[in-house]
């Protein structure tokens, strides 16, 4: 299991399968190896939709984002 968070104030977004994880490994950049946080904001999801993005995921992330414009997440593997 791999949780979700809103790294400024740590809630708890959800949780994520391997296969959602993956994909954000793959779209989004990574400063180093063990990186485990992501910059996300509203044109990165209309990427994520224009290459496939799970429709469960983007929901989650959707709705994290809510009305703010940008937001970083960390994820945990649990």
């Amino acid at each position: 299991m791999i949780e979700i968070f809103d790294k400024q104030s740590g809630k708890k977004l959800g949780t994520i399968t391997e296969e959602h994880l993956r994909f954000l490994i793959d779209q989004l950049e990574e400063e180093t190896e063990e990186d485990v946080d992501y910059y996300i904001n509203k044109p990165t999801l209309e990427m994520f939709k224009d290459r496939g993005i799970d429709p469960e995921l983007l929901g989650l992330l959707e709705g994290a984002l809510g009305e703010r414009n940008e937001m970083e997440i960390e994820w945990k593997k649990g």
